[in-house]
């Protein structure tokens, strides 16, 4: 029988403090470019060495970081209460979903970058975009009429790009609460339209009176 081995506790304390550091580095830094191994490893009072053992390269331990501040949205997809959670409706658990990764990206838009920008030469290549497209395409076929939810996935999960994210957030000045609500609608009209019902408000809204004649 092999018996699993707990990571040591200086090992535990020192992943920590190297994600503590690389989230400040990259939340400081004008481009996520500028943050290399060395500069993580220095905030982070480790040596480089440690960091290749740990994490093989700047990606692995990227990927890591990404993989470790995205898993509390995992776990409410996965088990969580609403309006993630699997208990909720499909057509409101979409919209929740790309609202959260909007506001992660949001929050986290360097680190984004960074990792976008690893999966060579696209960041659809990148296996945290696999695990996403697929989750998303799985809850569009549990919405009645959609079709084609593999494409539909794709083109949702584009509006969350962090390049985009970035773009809009950063160089337009649009406001945090300004894109979630744009996003919203976009999601909600692409659903009913898919659907072949008139465009509703986002979810959680509620449709407005349609006045009796």
């Amino acid at each position: 029988m092999t018996v699993e081995r707990k990571p040591r506790k200086d090992a535990v304390r020192n992943r920590a403090a190297v994600f503590a550091a690389a989230d400040t580095l990259f939340a400081h830094c004008g481009s996520p470019d500028e943050v290399t191994m060395a500069d993580i490893a220095a905030a982070a009072g480790v040596g480089k060495a440690t960091l290749f053992r740990a994490f093989g390269d700047r990606g692995g331990l990227i990927r890591a970081l990404y993989e470790a501040r995205l898993e509390p949205i995992r776990e409410a997809v996965e088990q969580g209460p609403e309006p993630l959670g699997p208990a909720t409706p499909a057509a409101r658990r979409v919209p929740a979903l790309l609202d959260a990764l909007l506001c992660f990206k949001l929050d986290n838009r360097h680190l984004a970058l960074a990792l976008e920008g690893s999966g060579a030469d696209s960041p659809y290549r990148t296996e945290h975009y696999e695990h996403w497209h697929t989750l998303l395409r799985d809850l569009l076929r549990l919405v009645p009429g959609q079709a084609d939810t593999d494409f539909a996935a794709h083109a949702l999960l584009a509006a969350t790009r962090a390049d985009l994210v970035a773009y809009l957030a950063g160089d337009k000045d649009v406001p945090r609460e300004e894109l979630r609500a744009q996003l919203a609608s976009f999601t909600t009209a692409v659903i009913d339209a898919r659907a072949g019902r008139e465009p509703g408000p986002p979810a959680g809204e509620s449709r407005p009176p349609v006045p009796r004649s």
